[in-house]
């Protein structure tokens, strides 16, 4: 078998067999099929889609391309999330702590941001000397120890994907469904997990902005997660404003603190709330709770009782960072006093929000990535002090930038400015914050 052959037949738009896909999977982890043959499939792939069967037997082999965690000797279900990502969204940090409180093993395998989205392993850098290199023995122990770990993808899971993520970026095929579901899938299947819930961001700052198409990517996620053995489902959420208050990444932590600290404000609510209903869909696919009105009962008295901040505190000293974070986050978080207000540029009511360039906005003056090799600026950040439907007068101000350089915050103000329309009605409709729950 040549990989110009399974090349030429995807191109043609016939269904790959498992044998084609495994020959091709196995010789770009080996290094034995060339860049430009790889692009090529992905092309074809992103041109002519693939059946469930053909992304089930990608993803399979993707997952099967690099080392497979086992975590069967620990007596507890396994579960995690996963987000499609959008701006200000935080929620892992909430998550994670919460359900595993409940008596469940959370192997987190997180991401970095890139472009107007952010990265859960950028957000959990800002606390001093927390650590997310963690090897496979010391995310292990911190699992048993705590009962969650946060890490970044090592070499040795799915390697296949790592390859194929760059190429998908240098060629214009990251919308590719079936690359989708194959990428996110084999990398969350490869920790071992017996239950997972995604989160399809969908609206003006999310990586799939209509709802429709978001919702066949929920669909395609669903479907190859359970195929694979993993019980999974899929929330459509929405993505039509940054998510709580804070966007950029010593904020976003300390937001997260202060809510589990109980001390959050209000526009910060939609975090825990969107937390909770995550972490209840978690614990009812982990078997934990048999429905989800039990599930938000748990998680409540988890929370309110200071369980999730006392999990949360026990991981950050296990992977290496300071606990006292926990109760004096502006103390021992990188964070500014400097602010550049951004002002409503007239009276009225707060109808639309481009989030995408709030987070470009932010990204531009340090907060984010261009490349996944570029350095953050930990400290720079906005925080909303508006959400979608709120009367503003003239002036009044649409939230904070944070950042030393006023020349910066100030264009990143005009930015943000630009990005809030507001018009002269109400709306009638508020967006609801989870859209659909996706079972198949």
């Amino acid at each position: 078998m040549r990989p110009q052959d399974v090349i030429r037949r995807k191109r043609d738009g016939e269904h790959l067999s498992r044998e084609e896909i495994t020959f091709f999977i196995e010789g770009v982890t080996r290094g034995t099929i060339a860049d430009y043959q790889i692009s090529a499939l992905l092309m074809a792939i992103y041109l002519n889609g693939m059946n469930d069967a053909e992304q089930g037997m990608l993803t399979e082999a993707m997952l099967n391309s690099g080392n497979i965690l086992d975590f069967s000797h620990i007596a507890k279900p396994k579960a995690d999330k996963h987000s499609t990502g959008g701006v200000g969204d935080k929620t892992s940090l909430l998550i994670a702590p919460m359900v595993a409180a409940c008596g469940v093993c959370v192997p987190m395998i997180s991401g970095r941001g890139l472009g107007h989205t952010g990265g859960t392993l950028d957000k959990l850098e800002t606390i001093p000397g927390y650590r997310v290199d963690l090897s496979a023995t010391e995310f292990e122990g911190v699992l048993q120890s705590v009962g969650y770990a946060m890490s970044g993808q090592t070499a040795e899971l799915a390697p296949a994907d790592k390859k194929m993520y760059a190429l998908r970026d240098a060629t214009s095929t990251v919308e590719a469904i079936p690359l989708i579901v194959a990428s996110i899938i084999s990398k969350k299947g490869a920790a071992g997990l017996d239950a997972m819930v995604i989160d399809v961001k969908v609206g003006s700052g999310a990586f799939m902005r209509q709802e429709a198409r978001a919702e066949t990517l929920a669909h395609a996620l669903v479907r190859t997660g359970n195929a694979l053995g993993i019980r999974t489902r899929a929330l459509l959420t929405d993505m039509n404003q940054p998510l709580g208050r804070a966007v950029g990444n010593s904020l976003e932590v300390k937001e997260c603190i202060q809510l589990l600290r109980g001390e959050g404000e209000g526009g910060a609510q939609p975090v825990l709330e969107l937390s909770l209903e995550l972490s209840a869909h978690m614990l009812v696919l982990a078997h934990v709770d048999k429905s989800l009105a039990a599930a938000h009962e748990r998680l409540q008295k988890i929370v309110s009782s200071g369980e999730a901040l006392e999990c949360f505190r026990r991981n950050v000293e296990a992977q290496g960072g300071d606990p006292r974070v926990c109760d004096d986050p502006d103390g021992f978080l990188p964070l500014v006093t400097e602010t550049f207000k951004v002002e409503s540029p007239r009276s009225g009511f707060i109808t639309k929000v481009d989030t995408a360039e709030v987070g470009h906005a932010i990204a531009a003056i340090g907060g984010g990535r261009v490349r996944i090799d570029d350095r953050i600026e930990p400290t720079v950040g906005f925080v909303a002090e508006v959400k979608i439907g709120d009367s503003v007068r003239s002036d009044e101000s649409l939230g904070l930038v944070y950042c030393r350089d006023e020349a910066a915050a100030r264009e990143a103000a005009e930015r943000i400015q630009s990005a809030y329309e507001v018009g002269d009605q109400p709306l009638s409709e508020i967006p609801q914050l989870v859209k659909e729950v996706i079972n198949e």
